[in-house]
């Protein structure tokens, strides 16, 4: 092979990305809120095992922040986790990267669409490509959130939600209509930051396991 060409893509079972709400809605209780919910559930000895149990035992994950049409911060880029080292890694980024956005709108529909750039230009290949989006408010900045949805499922691309039930509290519904779509794609509402951490590990679990569901629908805190 040549010197400076990309070898073959790693196969994984999952190629996931985090795309995590850093608007001015989200105060710096809410954000640490956050972080620590994902570093906990990644924790979890259920996560690990789902990782673990999956055909090939791996998936990539990579976790971004987001607030206006052009400002997403990777807090870390693509990473193969596979075993409790790995996930610690992973995890460690997560708890001591700063915050760097503060406001900009909510531009969800530019989100899905960066996610989805992402997907495509990672060096893995899964059997399954999920974007994530979490966030407190709808879509107020940029092209709309149905547009992101609809271009990133026209590429095999699911879309899951974990909307914030704080100041809108409708925002389940708006998620529904507008952001999650594909193949198996589902919500999990969490009823404001306080019910955060059960809610994500509800959503990665399902997630990782590739758990599907007749409901897009699940309550926050039931696998």
């Amino acid at each position: 092979m040549a010197q400076g060409t990309p070898g073959p893509a790693r196969k994984v079972d999952l190629e996931l990305i985090l795309m995590v709400d850093a608007s001015g809605s989200i105060d710096d209780n809410e954000y640490e809120l956050q972080r620590q919910g994902y570093a906990r559930a990644f924790r979890n000895p259920r996560v690990v095992s789902a990782i673990g149990n999956g055909p090939l035992g791996r998936i990539a994950v990579a976790y971004v922040e987001w607030t206006g049409p052009f400002l997403q911060v990777p807090i870390t880029g693509w990473t193969e986790l596979s075993d409790p080292l790995s996930i610690e890694q992973f995890v460690q980024k997560l708890e001591t990267v700063p915050r760097q956005l503060f406001s900009g709108g909510t531009a969800v529909g530019h989100a899905i669409l960066y996610g989805a750039k992402a997907l495509s230009e990672n060096r893995f290949e899964g059997t399954r490509r999920v974007i994530d989006i979490s966030g407190d408010g709808p879509n107020n900045r940029g092209i709309s959130a149905a547009f992101g949805r609809d271009q990133a499922t026209a590429q095999g691309i699911t879309i899951n939600a974990l909307p914030i039930l704080s100041d809108f509290r409708s925002l389940d519904v708006y998620y529904l209509d507008n952001v999650i779509g594909g193949p198996g794609a589902f919500s999990i509402p969490a009823r404001g930051f306080k019910d955060f951490n059960a809610a994500i590990l509800t959503k990665l679990i399902r997630e990782i396991a590739g758990v599907s569901d007749p409901s897009p629908v699940e309550a926050a805190g039931r696998p």
